[in-house]
């Protein structure tokens, strides 16, 4: 039959599948038998197909397309004993006990000798009888509860114990629903009102608990409640309870997008659908904090950072962006009113230091999800008029506005930024106003202008105009706020060249008297916050000069008050340490330009970038060690744990690049995973950039190699480890990322079959067979041990097993070559499956025909891991045929084998070899030897 017929004919697509399913490969079976679904006209073909589709979902965990597959061919055919087996498989792992029971007794009643049935019923009883007890048993305690909460004349701090086991309870499944069917949120709403802000809290948490992960609850208690009380009090002046809140909305969020999500998982060219009324609701309501004076500051940044979470997409691949251009056609000029925001004047929502920075990001993010030039200039529109209408009112406060947005915008979107920048009179206005006698006035222009230093199209005026400005503020103002802001427009000015020794923008030693300067700020404690962190911005800047780097890291007292900036409430200073300490550890990248074309520019009198002599090897890692003496791995654990718009992709990546320096060396590795490092890099590895999520996988790796996987990782985190590693597996890594991914793997693989099924769900076997054949020989030789550890998991075995492949052929080559490394993981890996897979040994002469000379140079090799191994595979190969004994005897093995087994040590190697010749005896292939003779005969 040709290809074409092939695929058009349902009977060989899931014969396609049944092969696949039983080599492992459950994805490929599900696309086999979906198609064949598509083109079968027959009822009872399709029903076969909707069963086999249901045991593929099942494997795959997704047990409510298993439940809804095993479903449709019971439709067809009520009495297919399979299909209802797996149906109860899959009610069980739903939860839904009673149903399951029911079908697993249906399906002992039709074949009341299977013992898997029995066994299966007899589980379920047991489960469904606790359930039963422990529904009954919480809802006497959900009852308690809500007597205790509904006393007035109960003490408060009994009332106060009641709300905080309510919280315990709504994180059980059964509690969560007991307290909803019993009209718990209505109570819930009631202690939302107190004037106790731990019952208040825990009323929060309860619903956390409730709407965690469960669509329809979260949709009743949103209704109920009402968007409008749940914003009033994430907008309350209290800082914990804003918090508690903005969870809540998050995790509702969450229930209501991933619940749409799921509806369409898995149909083809699925767009999601338009937004739940809930949703929208929600949304609605958070776009009209933003302006409220009413609403706190740390209320506002909560609505800010929810906006950031959920407005934009999550993946570029999904074409729907309505909710962003939703949020810009009804909110953006309210995101503005708040970004124009300058504190000390009168007008204008409370704030705190993080909103103008959370404002930024959120612009940033909602103009990067656009997928148009029109949306774009839309954008840009609303962002001129807005600036403009303001600037072009009488009076400074309303130009002071305007400044102000213009500094928000060219800290988010910058190009947005850029065109407001170049309005008529703007860049006048700024400058004038850098002289103001007035401090909020100066500080608000100088801002502005440091901010448009940086932006390409503006550096060479500012440098023209704005560097003796700055120089005259900094060494003349009085004021030390504005001084220190001065210090930062020259420190980016100055730093211009980058990393480059020979494009120094100031006079010599310039650069290191304004890092003096900075660290002497940062240090000061008597200085606001605002005015510390932007000390660190300034050395941020700096610190691309080695000797500014080495002076920091010298400075114990500045590290340590950088250290402690990074982990307070202002989260705006994450970026800026985080830049610093990417420059000191020199875990930015650089390209080494090729020696020959570096030649030729110098020929052609073309500039050439140079190294600092201070950017050496050595110099780094001295400073990585001093990092780490003063703390640097806890002040990172910190800044990761941030919830905040300020810890954007780029502030991660900047955290991973950090970890990934301080794991290079393999001694610092227990350092950082004692203080928390290892955890701290999981969520990097999701929420960063594509770089940041790679260095952190690295970072993941070098730890996994060295360290022990169950003590970096403890508990249900080593199975977090695996994603990550897998990921590392692609051509657009390096070979050295690979190669420590498949060290890691290789770790991981041998502690448990969990983690190998782990391993084998990630998709990680076809590419590590992939880089079996890799060039560079460690990688190659990482690879094949990996796959020895693999193939302790019976459906790695199935691989080798299935027929029409080289696999075993390559194992056998590979034992044979000159790499120790390789041979030793190769013949390990034949060891491993001639065991446990007798049936593959009958295989292993048609692999070569040097077969017997690749096992010989085993036997008489100088290595006793590879003998050892040699005479493994030789005693499973006489173990499973007589005429593979019957071949070895004829050759050279008999010789050798007695030789080894007359060891005068009692080694392994002696043991096995002489079970050879028992087994060799035993067959009568060759003669017990006489007491004193010469040895054995065939």
């Amino acid at each position: 039959m040709s290809v074409n017929g092939k695929e058009k004919d349902p009977s060989a697509l899931k014969e396609e599948g049944n092969t696949l399913f039983n080599a492992g490969d459950m994805q490929g079976a599900l696309c086999f038998y979906t198609k064949a679904l598509k083109l079968s006209d027959s009822q009872a073909e399709r029903a076969v197909l909707h069963r086999n589709r249901s045991a593929c979902y099942l494997k795959l965990e997704d047990y409510t397309k298993a439940e809804a597959d095993a479903s449709k061919a019971l439709d067809v055919d009520p009495g297919d004993v399979k299909a209802r087996f797996r149906r109860a498989q899959a009610l069980q792992k739903l939860g839904r006990l009673n149903e399951a029971f029911l079908d697993a007794q249906r399906c002992a009643q039709m074949e009341p000798t299977n013992n898997t049935f029995k066994e299966m019923l007899r589980l379920l009883g047991a489960q469904s009888q606790k359930k039963s007890v422990q529904m009954s048993s919480t809802d006497a305690r959900v009852q308690q509860m809500f007597s205790l909460l509904l006393d007035p004349s109960a003490q408060p701090s009994d009332r106060q114990k009641a709300a905080q086991n309510l919280v315990v309870l709504s994180r059980e499944e059964a509690g969560a629903e007991q307290i909803f069917r019993n009209d718990g949120v209505k109570l819930i709403q009631s202690l939302l009102g107190s004037k106790q802000e731990e019952v208040v809290l825990s009323a929060l948490r309860t619903l956390v608990g409730l709407c965690t992960g469960h669509q329809s609850r979260t949709m009743a208690i949103v209704n109920e409640l009402g968007m409008e009380q749940l914003c009033g009090v994430m907008g309350s002046g209290a800082s914990a309870v804003s918090l508690a809140a903005c969870h809540l909305l998050q995790v509702m969020f969450e229930a209501l997008t991933e619940g749409m999500k799921r509806e369409i998982r898995g149909k083809d060219e699925a767009i999601l659908p338009e937004p739940s009324r809930e949703l929208r609701s929600m949304l609605r309501h958070l776009v009209e904090m933003m302006p409220a004076s009413s609403v706190s500051g740390p209320g506002r940044d909560s609505a800010i950072n929810l906006l950031v979470k959920q407005v934009p997409r999550k993946s570029q691949r999904n074409p729907d962006n309505s909710l962003t251009l939703w949020v810009i056609d009804q909110g953006l000029k309210k995101i503005l009113e708040v970004a124009g925001t300058v504190p000390e004047m009168s007008e204008g929502p409370p704030l705190t230091d993080n909103s103008h920075m959370s404002c930024s990001v959120l612009l940033s993010k909602l103009y990067d999800d656009l997928k148009s030039d029109a949306e774009r200039e839309n954008f840009n529109k609303l962002c001129e008029e807005y600036v403009q209408r303001h600037f072009g009112r009488p009076g400074l406060e309303s130009k002071l506005r305007a400044i102000q947005t213009v500094s928000v915008l060219l800290q988010g979107p910058s190009d947005v930024g850029n065109r407001t920048l170049e309005m008529s009179g703007m860049m006048d206005a700024v400058i004038s106003l850098c002289a103001s006698e007035v401090v909020c006035h100066q500080q608000v222009a100088v801002e502005a202008l440091i901010h448009a230093a940086g932006k390409a199209k503006r550096a060479s005026f500012i440098t023209a105009n704005g560097v003796a400005l700055l120089k005259d503020l900094y060494k003349k103002s009085e004021n030390d706020q504005i001084r220190v802001r001065a210090l930062v427009g020259l420190c980016k000015l100055g730093s211009a060249g980058g990393t480059d020794f020979s494009m120094k923008q100031f006079a010599e030693g310039s650069t290191l008297k304004l890092a003096k300067q900075c660290r002497k700020w940062l240090c000061n404690e008597s200085l606001p916050p605002t005015s510390r962190r932007w000390a660190i911005e300034g050395l941020a800047y700096l610190t691309f000069d080695a000797d500014v780097k080495e002076d920091l890291v010298e400075d114990r007292n500045a590290l340590q008050a950088m250290f402690q900036l990074a982990k307070s409430e202002d989260k705006t200073v994450l970026f800026a340490v985080g830049s610093t300490l990417v420059n000191c550890t020199n875990s930015y990248d650089v390209d080494k330009p090729d020696p020959q074309m570096v030649e030729l520019a110098k020929y052609a009198k073309q500039h050439v970038p140079e190294e600092h002599p201070k950017d050496a090897h050595s110099f780094v890692e001295k400073r990585l060690m001093k990092l780490l003496e003063a703390g640097v791995v806890s002040a990172l654990v910190c800044m990761g744990k941030q919830e905040s718009p300020a810890l954007t992709e780029t502030c991660r990546e900047c955290i991973a690049r950090v970890f990934l320096a301080l794991v290079e060396r393999q001694e610092d590795r227990g350092t950082v995973v004692a203080q928390g490092g290892g955890k701290a890099l999981l969520p990097l590895v999701s929420e960063s950039t594509d770089v940041g999520k790679t260095k952190a996988a690295q970072a993941l790796a070098k730890i996994t190699i060295t360290s022990n996987p169950e003590i970096a990782f403890p508990g249900e985190r080593i199975y977090e480890v695996v994603r990550p590693l897998v990921s590392l597996l692609t051509l657009d890594c390096s070979l050295l990322q690979n190669f420590e991914s498949l060290m890691a793997l290789t770790n991981l693989a041998g502690i448990s079959e969990r983690l190998r099924q782990k391993i084998i769900k990630e998709k990680a076997v076809p590419k590590v067979e992939g880089y079996m054949f890799e060039e560079h020989e460690l990688v190659r030789a990482a690879a094949t041990e990996c796959m020895c550890n693999l193939v302790l998991s019976t459906e790695v075995q199935q691989l080798y097993v299935a027929t029409g492949n080289d696999r075993l052929k390559l194992l056998v080559l590979y034992s044979g070559e000159e790499d120790e490394r390789l041979r030793k993981a190769a013949a390990g890996t034949l060891a491993m499956l001639t065991a446990e897979q007798p049936e593959l040994c009958a295989r292993i002469p048609g692999t070569t025909s040097h077969w017997l000379e690749i096992l010989q140079a085993l036997l008489l090799s100088d290595s006793l891991e590879l003998r050892h191994r040699g005479v493994v595979v030789i005693l499973n190969l006489m173990q499973a045929e007589k005429s593979l004994a019957e071949t070895l005897m004829e050759s050279e093995a008999l010789e050798i084998l007695s030789v080894l087994a007359k060891s005068t040590e009692q080694s392994p190697i002696s043991r096995a070899a002489q079970h050879c010749l028992d087994k060799a005896i035993e067959y009568g292939i060759i003669k017990k030897p006489e007491e004193g003779g010469e040895g054995n005969e065939p």
